[in-house]
């Protein structure tokens, strides 16, 4: 059979010798965007994997189907082990507490799903919680069968600072016992005070869901700290990462050591869709009973296979049923082209960076304001001296409120049909007329942003003063500031929002 081999066109390839074009728009020719498609959400929904890294899955896809038998039989696992490797060593963990599923989601729902729940035990999650992630512990609170644990909310109204965000934290924490004080909540993490390996697996639990970086706003939380917290209080840790790797610099789960953690490799690393990376270490395997779905690599417990493997956390996620394993198998290219444009560090400083001036861009352009005024939600320090060695950047996206109106009191300008109907609108308006497009939400009265900054956008502030130009010309998308074209086309759909949609409820 002929071997494919497509003729690769500018940016499908690159030699990892040269020196990469600089960040910002020189880029785009290394991405499959669309000409003239203004897109500052690209990391933080779908993501979209540079075009090396698509032409590479090609090819393996290519190979996979020109011998499935040998490739699934004898290949496929030394490439996997490869991927686990490369993803670990990024994140500070060991091979063996790696491994990958389809997406954050689902590893996720792998964690909660596993874990054996009993009358009294409680999951606390927050009023940010990622959707999908909500319903699961929702679902788990209102399934038929019993047991089943009950749920807490946490309310995190942004702007908070991390000395806020912990204190809420803590003091949620506290209230969950004294609430259910007859529970003792005596199934504890290994690694806090009072765990005792004779008995662990009974008695009850607190379980919390805590993200590294809020979806919406996109605010990252002190996670590690929450961690710390939580472990003094004898309290399971999952942290929702899903925006974290290849967004957060110095993650070192081994470090830091969380009970489980998850994220996504298919949007701010760059790998294919849908590739995530489920962390287990190793002292909590014994919870992750089944992957999801079952695999022939279970192990019934009380075996003596489980004596000699527990349950083969590992060898159940290598294999969980036919899916597509070209996704796993792109992380090494993802991180390799990362490595060529410079690596974790100055991808971050320059995303970061760009996310705090295109904020205030987006914010000049629209008349509002950030909502990280401070800056506390969008970097950390080291600590002092500050200079270039000590400031780590933190994410690479910011919030800016929308010239819409904001209430003081729910439903004063805003019916839930509205808000449904503005949300629709929004979406429609900017990718069918605009070309472009930035995550929007609302909060705490208000409509709010989420532009996501990459390698391939922009800020240029010689063309900050440049002539007003019609906002739906993708040809002029070109040649302004991609916040400032977001800001122009935001401008023009909120204006039509307030004359027609609002407009109804004022008349």
């Amino acid at each position: 059979m002929p071997i494919l081999n497509p003729t690769p066109g500018p940016g499908d390839t690159y030699d990892a010798s040269s020196t990469p074009p600089p960040f910002g728009h020189a880029l785009k020719p290394y991405f499959a965007l669309d000409e003239g498609y203004v897109n500052l959400n690209n990391t933080g929904a779908f993501g979209t994997p540079p075009l090396p890294v698509v032409h590479s899955g090609v090819r393996l896809t290519y190979e996979i189907e020109r011998n499935p038998d040998k490739f699934h039989r004898i290949s496929y696992k030394p490439l996997l082990v490869k991927s686990r490797e490369t993803v670990a060593k990024l994140i500070g963990a060991e091979l063996d507490e790696v491994v990958f599923v389809p997406n954050a989601t689902h590893a996720l729902n792998t964690v909660l799903r596993n874990f054996e729940w009993r009358k009294g035990d409680v999951i606390v999650g927050s009023t940010t919680t990622y959707g999908a992630v909500a319903s699961t512990i929702r679902y788990l609170a209102d399934r038929a069968e019993q047991p089943r644990p009950t749920v807490s909310t946490i309310t995190y109204t942004f702007p908070l600072t991390h000395a806020q965000i912990l204190e809420l934290f803590r003091a949620k924490l506290r209230e969950v016992k004294q609430q259910h004080s007859g529970a003792g909540f005596s199934d504890v993490p290994p690694l806090s005070p009072g765990y005792d390996g004779a008995t662990r697996g009974t008695g009850n639990k607190i379980v919390a869901v805590v993200d590294a970086i809020v979806a919406v706003p996109g605010a990252p939380l002190p996670w590690k700290e929450m961690v710390r917290v939580a472990r003094e209080e004898g309290v399971w840790t999952v942290i929702d990462a899903a925006h974290s790797t290849g967004q957060e610099y110095g993650i070192n789960l081994s470090e830091a050591k969380p009970d489980f953690w998850l994220s996504n490799c298919h949007k701010w690393l760059w790998a294919k869709r849908g590739c995530a990376v489920l962390y287990t270490p190793k002292r909590n395997q014994y919870i992750i009973k089944s992957s999801i779905p079952t695999s022939h690599g279970y192990v019934s417990p009380g075996t003596p296979e489980a004596q000699e493997k527990g349950t083969a956390y590992v060898e159940q996620h290598d294999w969980a049923g036919a899916v597509d394993v070209v996704p796993y198998l792109s992380v090494p290219d993802a991180v390799a082209f990362r490595e060529w444009l410079g690596g974790e560090k100055a991808i971050n400083a320059y995303c970061h960076q760009l996310a705090l001036d295109g904020g205030k861009r987006l914010a000049e352009v629209m008349g509002t304001r950030v909502l990280d005024e401070s800056g506390e939600l969008t970097a950390h320090m080291l600590g002092p001296p500050y200079d270039l060695l000590t400031f780590l950047p933190g994410t690479s996206q910011t919030d800016v409120q929308l010239p819409l109106p904001v209430e003081k009191t729910r439903g004063e300008f805003y019916s839930p049909a509205q808000l449904e109907e503005i949300e629709r609108t929004l979406q429609d308006k900017l990718l069918l007329e605009h070309n472009t497009y930035s995550a929007h939400y609302f909060h705490a009265g208000a409509w709010w942003t989420r532009p996501s900054a990459q390698v391939f956008n922009e800020v240029r502030p010689d063309l900050f003063a440049a002539p007003s130009r019609c906002v739906w010309a993708v040809a002029d998308s070109l040649k302004v500031s991609d916040f400032e074209y977001l800001g122009k086309a935001f401008n023009a759909v909120c204006k039509e929002i307030e004359e027609t949609i609002l407009a109804k409820k004022a008349a």
